[in-house]
């Protein structure tokens, strides 16, 4: 039998006001002087402020860097290691959501293990633990708060380096769904839809197991009930913190299972047009799905009922091409685009984006295994 792995960061606070304690958690960890790496909106809200104050009135120092963006470059890398280098910061905090905690993770590479962000790409390449690392997390999709991923751009190549590395796992994540009631609805929406896609991923993975399974399953069904609410209200506390619950799940099941297709041409549609993440997932889920099904309809017949579909009497096959009828009536129901094409993608590029997403670490995993034509054909489905 193969051998499989299970990671998850050592602690992991939920509820409302579970930000309240992180002084102390930064103490419990040895630090002293935290760097808090946040983006810019984040910063302008006043929130990386709040957790500031927060760290100071525990008698500690803390400084912010806003230069997360999204879709987080090693330039940002970059910047924010200066950043903690001229400052002499023993403990990083990540704010935000995925661009903020990636960004956050690639600067704890290099504090830990020096040299380039660039050296890192690939699977467990560092070989220093990770810096203390708390992870505070401001939306319901990413997961990156509890993960061992980290998606950095490389900005001469266009392309989303993959970093899956068991070292970069923060120590303690914090899912406090009063931070998560500012976000609006469609970037809602898209984070949503990206959490959705890590269940599913993992769920048809050929590296799923009992574990990763249960955690996916459950997320689907949270998430199908739950993101069309806190799209609509999100001031809703209940889908808020049901959404926060959801998307640690998948977190739970991808980071562990790993992903497919989707995430692995998601990342090259980041890399070549800056655009948001869990958008490209949202579009291209149902037609990476659609080729998956010969090689895992049983599965996608799970992922139909956990989506709340009616498959009593119905094939294998029929049942789970209800699992991708029902993701596209869910996305089109929160107002994810219906194609790449409103999103500016160009076939013109489609060959130089299947060809590195053929490499991309995620697609090893896919249920089924697609040549360079497939996967050009299947961007073309998604147009």
């Amino acid at each position: 039998m193969s051998m499989s792995a299970y990671f998850i960061p050592t602690v992991n606070l939920f509820g409302a006001g579970s930000i309240n304690g992180i002084g102390e958690k930064v103490k419990s960890l040895g630090g002293t002087k935290v760097l808090i790496v946040t983006d810019v909106g984040l910063a302008k809200m006043g929130m990386a402020d709040k957790v500031k104050g927060l760290i100071e009135n525990s008698s500690l120092k803390a400084v912010i860097f806003d230069g997360a963006e999204p879709n987080p470059t090693d330039k940002n890398v970059a910047a924010g290691f200066k950043v903690w280098t001229d400052k002499k910061c023993d403990t990083i905090i990540s704010l935000g959501g995925g661009s903020s905690h990636d960004c956050a993770k690639g600067i704890g590479l290099l504090a830990a293990n020096g040299g380039k962000i660039h050296d890192y790409e690939g699977i467990d390449k560092s070989s220093n633990p990770m810096v203390p690392f708390i992870a505070v997390n401001t939306t319901a999709g990413t997961a990156s708060e509890m993960t061992r991923f980290c998606i950095i751009t490389d900005t001469s190549r266009k392309v989303k380096m993959a970093i899956v590395d068991w070292r970069v796992t923060p120590n303690i994540s914090i899912n406090d769904c009063e931070l998560m009631v500012g976000m609006p609805p469609a970037l809602t929406a898209a984070t949503g839809m990206d959490a959705l896609t890590h269940a599913i991923e993992a769920y048809v993975s050929i590296a799923a197991t009992p574990l990763t399974d249960s955690a996916a399953l459950m997320a689907m069904k949270l998430i199908s009930k739950y993101l069309p609410i806190a799209v609509a209200h999100g001031a809703d506390m209940v889908a808020r913190e049901q959404m926060a619950y959801a998307q640690f799940l998948a977190g739970m099941a991808f980071n562990n299972a790993s992903l497919g297709y989707v995430h692995s041409m998601a990342h090259q549609l980041g890399g070549f047009y800056n655009l948001p993440h869990g958008v490209c997932n949202a579009i291209l889920l149902p037609h990476v799905e659609q080729f998956n099904l010969i090689g895992c309809a049983d599965r996608l017949r799970d992922v139909a009922i956990a989506m709340g579909e009616n498959v009593d009497g119905l094939s294998v096959s029929d049942a789970a091409q209800k699992a991708i009828d029902s993701i596209k009536k869910l996305s089109s129901s929160i107002g994810i685009p219906s194609g790449l094409s409103e999103l500016g993608v160009k076939e013109e590029d489609f060959e130089i984006m299947a060809t590195n997403a053929k490499v991309d670490a995620c697609q090893f995993t896919n249920p089924r295994t697609a040549t360079l034509e497939q996967v050009i054909e299947i961007f073309r489905n998604a147009m």
